[in-house]
């Protein structure tokens, strides 16, 4: 049995990529259709009303609107933003 390590072994010389994960549009800015809400492993976040799901987990708008949280900032909604009414002459 060698006493000895053989040149030129390394235990620790691996790194990963990072993955960039959390919150990209917080409450109350604007989203537009097919912008990334949040970024996310598992459902940390849930998906509400005009989000979608991609198939890893990113929680994407559907629609021009306002991001909103709910149930204890854990739903992520966006609502559309309501034009004001023309004024009449």
């Amino acid at each position: 049995m060698a006493h000895k390590k053989g040149q030129g072994s390394s235990r620790n010389g691996r790194d990963s990529n990072p993955q960039m994960l959390g919150i990209k549009l917080f409450g109350g800015q604007l989203a537009r259709p097919g912008a990334i809400i949040c970024r996310q492993k598992g459902t940390k976040w849930r998906a509400g009303r005009n989000v979608g799901l991609g198939r890893d987990w990113t929680i994407f708008s559907l629609i021009e609107g306002k991001v909103t949280f709910d149930q204890d900032g854990r739903r992520i909604n966006v609502l559309p933003i309501e034009t004001p009414a023309p004024a009449k002459a």
